[in-house]
């Protein structure tokens, strides 16, 4: 089979790898869309992501979906030719977290996680035209949601735990301190950065019930997206406009650590915001005054735990993640798909990749 494998920044290949068989309570997953995502990119371009560096060839991409091509011995309830994604996480030990941390899997301290070189040796990822999962990873698609939709499940799910984290804040309707509850329903919500992202991140606010998402960000290709996602407003920060004043929910999902002083004066006092883009894991100067003055409680958010189950519900219901689509490339062609991804003046969003073919096409 044919594989998107990194073996150094700037070196991709696709490399020949051997058909891999499905073991016990494994499935082999026949691929057909894969998303591009800020941490394949990094790989491509540096090496490494945040703080896991590359030390062998990595097969890249966490954003997948496909149809089971098989099954392993003691695999039941799933069917060949079924539309499916994957969950990429998957717990390394026993998974047993302490009493604070109960259900929130996604800050166990050993998570293998697909296309990450975290741990080694590395976990490959799924941008290959065959993946052997564990079947507890499958996620059937819903009827009506096809597999090019299904690849976002996974991107839509970190936009949907970041509206839950909110919850986490108290204060939210439904807020819960696990942060798995609090819809948004009647509230006024400000996302800043639209990349895909954020645009996903407005697509989740309004399916929880905000009355009014305003995005903001520096380009106007972004905010297209933003707007074709649910955005009722939109702010370019890139022409100088500043971002709205006193919105009680901020969901700063730029992840620009100059971003930071702005958001937090747009955040009304008492207010909230919840930090989805990832930060910098090294020393970075922000003007942080407003955090105290204002009492804002900021909240982080990182990745998902079952969301994903949510983001399927979602789509199955009418969310509909394909304005967050910009590029779509062959699998040969994925080394310009990365660059497309990369390029802040290509105007992209959501970068695809095709890795296989579906019966009777797309």
């Amino acid at each position: 089979m044919r594989a998107v494998v990194v073996h150094g920044p700037g070196d991709l290949r696709i490399d020949e790898r051997p058909d891999p068989v499905p073991g016990p309570g494994e499935v082999l997953l026949a691929l057909e869309w894969g998303g591009i995502c800020g941490s394949d990119v990094a790989y491509f371009k540096h090496g490494g992501s945040g703080t896991a560096t590359l030390r062998h060839p990595l097969v890249l991409g966490h954003e997948v979906a496909g149809r089971i091509a098989g099954t392993g011995p003691g695999v039941s309830g799933l069917a060949a030719g079924q539309p499916v994604t994957v969950h990429p996480a998957e717990l390394v030990g026993d998974g047993r977290l302490p009493d604070r941390l109960a259900g929130r899997t996604n800050l166990y301290p050993r998570v293998r996680y697909f296309g990450s070189a975290a741990f080694d040796p590395h976990t490959d990822g799924g941008f290959s035209e065959y993946r052997v999962v564990r079947a507890a990873q499958v996620r059937a698609l819903p009827e009506g949601v096809s597999t090019e939709q299904g690849a976002l499940a996974e991107p839509l799910a970190v936009a949907m735990h970041a509206v839950r984290r909110a919850g986490a804040a108290g204060g939210l309707a439904g807020g819960a301190s696990d942060g798995r509850a609090g819809d948004l329903r009647g509230r006024t919500v400000l996302v800043n950065g639209a990349g895909p992202i954020g645009s996903l991140v407005v697509a989740a606010a309004k399916h929880r019930g905000a009355a009014t998402v305003i995005a903001a960000d520096v380009s106007a290709a972004s905010l297209a997206v933003a707007r074709a996602m649910g955005a009722d407003e939109t702010v370019d920060v890139g022409d100088g406009t500043a971002l709205p004043r006193d919105v009680e929910l901020v969901f700063e999902a730029s992840g620009a650590p100059a971003a930071l002083g702005p958001v937090l004066r747009a955040t009304a006092p008492g207010g909230t915001v919840v930090q989805v883009g990832n930060l910098p894991g090294a020393a970075v100067a922000a003007a942080l005054g407003d955090l105290v003055t204002r009492e804002i409680t900021w909240i982080g958010s990182y990745r998902f735990v079952e969301e994903i189950d949510d983001a399927l519900l979602a789509m199955r219901d009418g969310l509909d993640v394909s304005p967050v689509i910009s590029h779509r490339f062959g699998l040969e062609e994925a080394a310009r798909a990365l660059a497309t991804a990369a390029d802040p003046a290509s105007g992209s969003s959501k970068v695809m990749l095709r890795l296989g073919a579906a019966p009777g096409g797309r």
